[in-house]
Order: C-alpha cells, then sequence, then structure tokens
C-alpha cells in the first residue's frame, strides 16, 4: 500500500446563523465527512458559537465560528475547497498549516481606545 505523506491543518469554518441546530450539525457533518473519506483524520474541533462578522458577506452579518484541526494528505486539501465552494451553508472558509493541535482557544477582549 502507498503511503502518502499527511500534513496537519487547521480549519476555520463560517456557517450561516440562519441555520437550525440540525442543519448546522448537518452542515458541520458534510465538512467532517469531505475530510474523512479522502483518507483525513479530524483531531479536534472547537465551537466557537454564533458571532458577529466583522463585515457583511453575501448578505450575512453573523455566522457560526467552528476552528477544525485534522490531518490529510496536501492534494485532498484542494478537492475539499472545491467541494467548500458548493456549499451554500458555508459563507467562509480558511484552511493553514498548523504545527500543532491548540487545545483551547480563547480570544483576547476587543480594547477600545479612549479619544483624547
Amino acid at each position: 500500500m502507498n503511503q502518502q505523506k499527511t500534513n496537519l491543518y487547521e480549519g476555520m469554518y463560517i456557517l450561516s446563523a440562519t441555520l437550525s441546530d440540525d442543519a448546522r450539525q448537518k452542515a458541520l457533518d458534510k465538512i467532517q465527512a469531505g475530510i474523512t473519506s479522502r483518507g483525513g483524520e479530524i483531531l479536534k474541533i472547537h465551537a466557537q458559537g454564533r458571532k458577529r462578522l466583522a463585515y457583511e458577506i453575501d448578505g450575512h452579518r453573523e455566522g457560526h465560528y467552528f476552528v477544525m484541526y485534522f490531518n490529510s494528505n496536501p492534494g485532498a486539501v484542494e478537492e475539499l475547497w472545491k467541494d467548500y465552494h458548493l456549499n451554500e451553508d458555508l459563507i467562509r472558509f480558511m484552511t493553514l498549516r498548523a504545527d500543532e493541535v491548540v487545545e483551547k482557544i480563547e480570544f483576547k477582549p476587543l480594547v477600545e481606545e479612549s479619544a483624547n
């Protein structure tokens, strides 16, 4: 059997805020199935909840954020991107190579500058 090189990836996914809980879970399952069907392995998923977008995207002002760590071969990631572009429930996505799986994700609170 041919062993292919795998890399660790961090994927950020923003799903439509208009989805019901069931539909959101199905959309997340579809993303996971795309990874595993191409020989990838899901290592960790961080559900970040519903958040306001920095700017409006295709009429969406809010979305449900997920950060997923997974192992996959590099060729499969390109195929995943093609699938992501066809997924109507996925507002935005980003996939980056990662060095390690982050066990806990915390965002620093925004510091507002005082007007002097």
